[in-house]
């Protein structure tokens, strides 16, 4: 029964470590609002497409890839969320860190409502621009009317925290 004791005692001043850790590695994304950058990527087409063609409207930038369990698990939350709210001028966007290839055959079995952009391996130095510092995926932006990100999160978002935070911008 000690040894029990000890050995579970061990496993929680590891997990406690690692934590630590993590969070000194990668710390949390910045809270203040910062300019998105200008961007040029091709869009599943082939399409050169510029970040300045969303200027004005609420946008949700959504770095994802095709290998990520979490980055997939979101789009429908995504596609919903764009549905509901395009009529109020917010716009999804998402930045798969893939080859075209992939991309185009993942997108074949799962439809989506807005569009996609190609950024291959270029794709995690603009997340990392946007404020990515742990260089994870999926990483998802919301930038305001006036072009500054005001909300990040690192990892998969919840549908719930992100409509609320796409609501309070819109007010």
């Amino acid at each position: 029964m000690k040894n029990a004791a000890i050995v579970i005692l061990i496993g929680l001043f590891a997990l406690a470590g690692g934590i630590a850790l993590r969070y000194s590695m990668y710390p949390a994304p910045d809270t203040e609002a910062a300019p998105l950058p200008e961007f040029t990527l091709p869009d599943v087409s082939g399409q050169p497409r510029s970040s300045g063609e969303w200027k004005g409207k609420l946008l949700v930038i959504n770095f994802w890839a095709t290998w990520c369990p979490s980055c997939r698990q979101e789009m429908p939350d995504l596609v919903a969320l764009q549905q509901h709210y395009a009529a109020q001028g917010v716009q999804m966007l998402g930045i798969a860190l893939d080859d075209k290839e992939p991309v185009q055959e993942y997108l074949s079995s799962t439809p989506i409502n807005y569009p996609t952009l190609i950024a291959g391996d270029q794709g995690m130095a603009l997340a990392a621009q946007m404020g990515n510092q742990a260089e994870a995926v999926p990483y998802t932006v919301v930038v305001d009317r006036g072009g500054l990100i005001q909300y990040r999160q690192l990892g998969k978002f919840s549908k719930q925290d992100l409509a609320q935070n796409i609501e309070r911008l819109l007010q």
